[in-house]
């Protein structure tokens, strides 16, 4: 699909409306807070006392950050939370327990996403850029065999992938060339650069278009201001520019809003954060000072309207910011009529980027698999033949040389993402024996088996119930023999109602809700001796569902579905929702 198309599309549904919370997101709060330092405008930060409060809430008691409070530390949110305190001029706490959490991720020659997760390029740049910050040194070996990693990234048309095997494979990326050069500059920049510099920068020049503007990649269809922000960042990073800088700032220049800010990609009709934080960003890399101090303004007021009342920002008016997950989840509820329905699905089927088959958690960044799922159990794309068809050819891609699936392209596979591609290919009716590599699931689940016979998230991880589950799901799409589902369950049943994911004391929503769909996938009505206690348990009036007994307020829109869906498998009534639970997972 062209650029042009693409606006259109976009500009066909600029009234058309999701749903959203109106809180504030983390990776939107550190591109705010990043343009206005590169713009050296923190002073007009919007309540920056609370939108540090709100980073510090993400810090776990490992020392890491999550994206949300309650989930899983792990490095992308570790690096945005402590480079946006420290833009705001924020005394970092807790160094070492950080510190010690940045070593747990490591492997030995790169880091991880999380503990026990392979190493890839997105989570080693996150990372060595964190723990530089926190005075971390790579002495040998660590410095050699970082350094050997970072070279095997090259592939044989010279750029970087995300991972040595996907180099091997030749699936290179701008992303991940600015993410393998900011990691060696990071860590080891007093060292020589690991690859074939010439070859790097001549495929990196290769990238951009007539229109002045950079592609992901040889095989991407449209230009955009992430692809162009990330190959003139690492252009620069090694002394080196585009081939056409002139027509790169002209491009950046014709991508502004009828505010002064920026938009994605032409005919788009929103200046949200992330355009503004790119576009920024390749003009401070290009060293067009003039057009930053031109732009400096508009921006920094732009900023200011995506803040959010209570600290943070989100990536446009927080009344408007839809994302895909509560759109999803609203589509999904029961009592959704048929017009508002058909609404939210539309607007699910419009959140893709011009390049990516799937779906985004907002317009604008990149797809992902979770949100995925959770837009085509909704029913979008129920009646578009090339959209399931674009959503098919995107997993495929998506599958990692360990066989298994990470969050986004390049992210280090888990089985919650490896389990939402074969869940989706469920729902779209495509056979994962005909698309994907059995062989490779089948190899990547194994290696998340415990001597037990539980599974954890990732390899090494301690065994859960909903890994468990999620692993059970991949063996069944994959024709394998799936284990007994009875001792799992017993393992994690509490006793006053509900599962839990680790043992069997405190119960959450998203272990019972998985526990009910692999009790219906089994053939079995959900237990309600397990569910009705729980669900009364979690119940917050008019504050909706809790994710725990223990949670003093409701969990939002995708609580309040989970619940429902729950509550409709219980009691004496009708069902409302036909078929089986959707497998929806989230972590």
């Amino acid at each position: 699909m062209t650029a042009a198309l693409h606006g259109a599309r976009w500009a066909g549904l600029a009234e058309v409306r999701g749903s959203g919370t109106g809180e504030p997101d983390l990776w939107c709060t550190y591109a705010a807070v990043r343009t206005l330092a590169w713009l050296g405008r923190t002073e007009e930060a919007t309540a920056p006392e609370a939108t540090a409060r709100y980073l510090l809430s993400r810090r776990n008691s490992d020392g890491g950050y999550a994206w949300s409070a309650g989930m899983t530390s792990d490095a992308w949110a570790t690096f945005y939370c402590t480079q946006a305190l420290r833009d705001l001029g924020h005394p970092l706490t807790a160094r070492e327990r950080t510190t010690a959490w940045l070593e747990s991720t490591w492997t030995g020659e790169a880091y991880g996403m999380v503990p026990g997760q392979g190493a890839e390029v997105w989570a080693t740049h996150f990372s060595t850029r964190t723990a530089a910050s926190l005075g971390r040194d790579w002495p040998d070996p660590d410095r050699s065999r970082l350094l050997s990693w970072l070279g095997a990234l090259q592939a044989e048309d010279g750029g970087l992938g995300w991972t040595p095997a996907d180099a091997r494979r030749g699936r290179t990326d701008v992303r991940a060339c600015y993410y393998g050069v900011l990691a060696w500059t990071a860590a080891v920049g007093t060292e020589p650069p690991p690859w074939d510099v010439a070859r790097l920068v001549g495929w990196l020049r290769a990238r951009q278009d007539a229109s002045g503007g950079f592609r992901f990649a040889p095989s991407t269809e449209v230009p955009c201001l992430w692809a162009t922000y990330r190959a003139v960042g690492a252009l620069a990073a090694l002394g080196a520019g585009p081939a056409g800088a002139d027509e790169c700032v002209r491009w950046v220049r014709g991508l502004r809003g009828a505010g002064g800010a920026f938009v994605r990609w032409q005919g788009y009709p929103v200046e949200d954060v992330w355009a503004s934080f790119c576009a920024v960003g390749v003009l401070r890399a290009l060293g067009a000072d003039a057009d930053v101090a031109a732009v400096a303004e508009p921006v920094a007021r732009r900023i200011g309207e995506l803040a959010c009342p209570d600290g943070g920002y989100t990536y446009r008016e927080p009344e408007r910011a839809d994302d895909a997950l509560s759109t999803a989840a609203a589509a999904l509820l029961p009592d959704t009529v048929g017009p508002r329905r058909a609404e939210l699905v539309r607007w699910l089927e419009g959140c893709r980027l011009p390049n990516e088959g799937g779906v985004m958690y907002m317009p604008g960044r990149g797809a992902e698999i979770r949100c995925t799922l959770w837009a085509v159990a909704a029913g979008a794309f129920a009646d578009d033949a090339e959209g399931r068809a674009g959503i098919a050819r995107w997993l495929a891609e998506l599958q990692n040389d360990d066989g298994g699936f990470g969050y986004w392209s390049g992210r280090g596979s888990d089985l919650v993402s490896t389990a939402s591609a074969v869940e989706t290919l469920r729902l779209l009716g495509v056979p994962v024996p005909g698309l994907l590599d059995v062989s490779g699931l089948l190899a990547f689940t194994a290696s998340c088996a415990s001597p037990d016979g539980g599974h954890g998230p990732v390899p090494g991880a301690p065994p859960g119930l909903r890994a468990g589950l999620q692993a059970r799901r991949v063996l069944a799409a994959a024709g394998a023999p799936v284990p007994d589902l009875a001792p799992l369950l017993d393992r994690h049943r509490v006793r006053g109602g509900g599962y839990a994911d680790q043992g069997r004391r405190l119960p959450d929503l998203l272990s019972t809700y998985e526990a009910a769909v692999a009790v219906e996938r089994g053939g079995r009505e959900p237990e309600g001796d397990a569910l009705e206690p729980f669900l009364a348990s979690v119940g917050r009036s008019e504050e909706g569902i809790a994710w725990t007994p223990l949670s003093p307020t409701g969990g939002g829109p995708l609580a309040g579905l989970l619940g429902t869906l729950l509550r409709d498998r219980t009691g004496p009534g009708p069902r409302r929702v036909a078929g089986l639970l959707p497998a929806l997972a989230l972590s």
